[in-house]
């Protein structure tokens, strides 16, 4: 497994009167990932449904969240991975935007997925 990409997904509590904050926040950080070796593949924030776009299972699923975005991005392996996040401490502007963004972070909360492909049919 460790020579398989690592994808991770990051989903976040935002508060939407700081949402140019959070963007903000998303450029910064799609900058250090794809300079540091990854494939950056966005931050999504929160839109309104398209009208009369029901869920496919009625019963088992529901709308999500209006205060949740999510950022998704991918490294070809581990080792990249782990590289990053010690080049990224030691990168003037990675520190620069721990620093901005630990004291009043543009989220309340975030959690981790580390996620890979399930593999295409033949």
């Amino acid at each position: 497994m460790r020579n398989r990409p690592v994808t991770c997904e990051v989903r976040y509590l935002i508060d939407q009167s700081r949402i140019s904050e959070f963007e903000a926040y998303a450029q910064t950080w799609i900058e250090l990932i794809e300079r540091h070796g990854g494939t950056h593949h966005g931050y999504f924030i929160p839109r309104d449904k398209p009208e009369e776009a029901g869920v496919s299972f009625s019963g088992l699923g529901k709308d999500g969240s209006a205060s949740v975005a999510i950022a998704l991005f991918t490294f070809p392996d581990e080792d990249s991975y782990l590289q990053y996040r010690e080049r990224v401490a030691k990168d003037p502007d990675g520190m620069a935007a721990n620093a901005r963004f630990k004291a009043s972070p543009p989220f309340i909360s975030y959690e981790r997925f580390f996620l890979t492909p399930i593999p295409r049919a033949g």
